[in-house]
């Protein structure tokens, strides 16, 4: 098999076997009468994103906003705190105990003093989103910058590097396929954490998101809104991950044998 077909293959295989899963569920609803307010079709809910278009636009618009806010926070502080381990190991054994509080504390406990302590609901949400966010691109940062080659640390060595210089070309370049693991994962994780924080604020009015309207939806039972609300969270969680997938394979693609063709 040549890679074309290869690269057609892996594409074709998960959309077929989607329309198929979709189909069936579709197939099922309308064999067995599944009343809409149990479980509507998937043409139902089509045509409820449709009719509501409007308002789940604005909460959409809302939740990428706190969604890939908390994600650039992560990555900016995420990538400095990681080289700042690199370059001294006493702040490294310093502040990693206060990183792995932050990831083992569950979101839901602690939401509810962080929207306590801050005034401003969208920056309690964006917190609570950063706080998901933040561990998976620290620890890949962390685990790339220790992976380098013992025996170009050694040339660095032999060669004087000054610190910046061994970061800049010797530890950064090793990190980057780390990094980008750690920023697939950290972007789904952004998106669950706006979406959970403002389940747990309970948040109303104008600057809400998706969360909002499933909890809007529920309280009138009305089920084929809350599916097309989820349909957007789900829609934009492969969309952010297909995007740092994407930017994976342009930054690695050409010497990483993560982003090889196989």
């Amino acid at each position: 098999m040549s890679i074309m077909d290869h690269r057609v293959l892996r594409r074709a295989v998960p959309a077929v076997a989607l329309f198929a899963a979709v189909l069936a569920w579709e197939a099922f609803v309308r064999l067995a009468q599944v009343p809409h307010f149990i479980l509507p079709a998937p043409s139902r809910v089509l045509v409820t994103l449709w009719e509501n278009l409007g308002s789940l636009a604005v909460s959409w618009l809302f939740t990428l906003k706190i969604t890939f806010g908390a994600l650039a926070l992560a990555t900016a502080g995420g990538v400095l705190l990681a080289a700042v381990f690199a370059l001294s190991p006493i702040v490294e054994l310093a502040l990693v105990p206060f990183a792995v509080v932050l990831q083992v504390t569950p979101i839901v406990a602690i939401a509810p003093l962080i929207l306590i302590y801050v005034e401003s609901t969208t920056a309690a949400l964006l917190l609570c989103a950063w706080i998901v966010a933040f561990f998976p691109i620290l620890s890949n940062s962390v685990l790339g910058l220790r992976a380098a080659d013992p025996n170009l640390r050694d040339l660095f060595t032999l060669y004087r590097a000054t610190p910046w210089q061994r970061l800049r070309w010797l530890l950064v370049p090793s990190a980057l396929p780390y990094f980008m693991a750690g920023l697939k994962i950290s972007g789904g994780l952004a998106l669950i954490g706006a979406i959970v924080a403002e389940f747990v604020a309970g948040a109303a009015g104008r600057e809400t998101g998706l969360a909002s309207r499933i909890l809007e939806a529920s309280f009138r039972t009305d089920i084929p809104r809350m599916y097309a609300a989820l349909l957007l969270v789900t829609v934009t969680g492969l969309a952010i991950y297909l995007l740092f997938n994407l930017l994976a394979k342009k930054l690695l693609g050409r010497w990483h044998a993560s982003e090889l063709p196989r």
